[in-house]
């Protein structure tokens, strides 16, 4: 009977199995590595496309910022200049409501009686003077309320005194002036300004 050594051939087949198993690990270390590194390569590439995202939004969001702050100054210029423009008009206004309302006090002043003072506040009007009667103040009254200008007289006291040595009724009035609506009067007076009475007749 033929004997035969084997366990040269065994240990070499062994010694080429583990040669494999590293030859595979090494493989496998490798392949490994190199998808972490290029998925590495993905995350930074999208963390960098982030980062250029949020930095264009925020340079964005600066702009938009200052454009904020440009409207707001000049929307506050702009109401600036709205209330002068209304300070200017309401002077003009109440310059010529004066000439107006003097125009009409003196149409509307019955005989017997005399003014002392005009006080105004916007359309509202508050005047004191003498009368010969009481009759004169309110003959004074009824051509107020019928006055194109004047309106809403009310009487807020009549008290006797002596003037110059004369007995006298002191009166104090109060009466507002009709403004005209924006859209009156369109071929005539101003915003706020009523037409020019007509002259009466003698």
């Amino acid at each position: 009977m033929i004997r035969v050594n084997l366990l040269p051939h065994r240990e070499e087949k062994r010694k080429a199995r583990q040669k494999q198993f590293v030859t595979l690990a090494a493989l496998f270390v490798i392949v490994a590595l190199a998808i972490g590194g290029l998925l590495w390569f993905i995350f930074d590439s999208q963390i960098e496309n982030q980062k250029g995202r949020n930095k264009y939004l925020n340079d964005e969001i600066v702009k938009v910022d200052k454009q904020i702050d440009e409207i707001k100054k000049i929307r506050e210029e702009t109401a600036s200049l709205l209330a002068k423009k209304q300070v200017v008009e309401g002077l003009q206004i109440n310059r010529s409501e004066s000439v107006y309302l003097l125009d009409q006090l003196l149409r509307q002043l019955p005989e017997g009686l005399y003014l002392k003072t005009i006080k105004q506040a916007g359309i509202k009007v508050t005047v004191t003077g003498y009368a010969q009667s009481s009759a004169r103040v309110a003959a004074f009254m009824r051509n107020i309320e019928a006055s194109p200008y004047l309106e809403k007289p009310a009487n807020v006291e009549i008290k006797s005194v002596t003037v110059n040595s004369q007995r006298a009724n002191e009166f104090s009035l109060d009466f507002s002036i009709k403004r005209a609506k924006a859209d009156a009067n369109k071929g005539g007076a101003g915003k706020g300004v009523p037409a020019k009475p007509a002259e009466k007749k003698s």
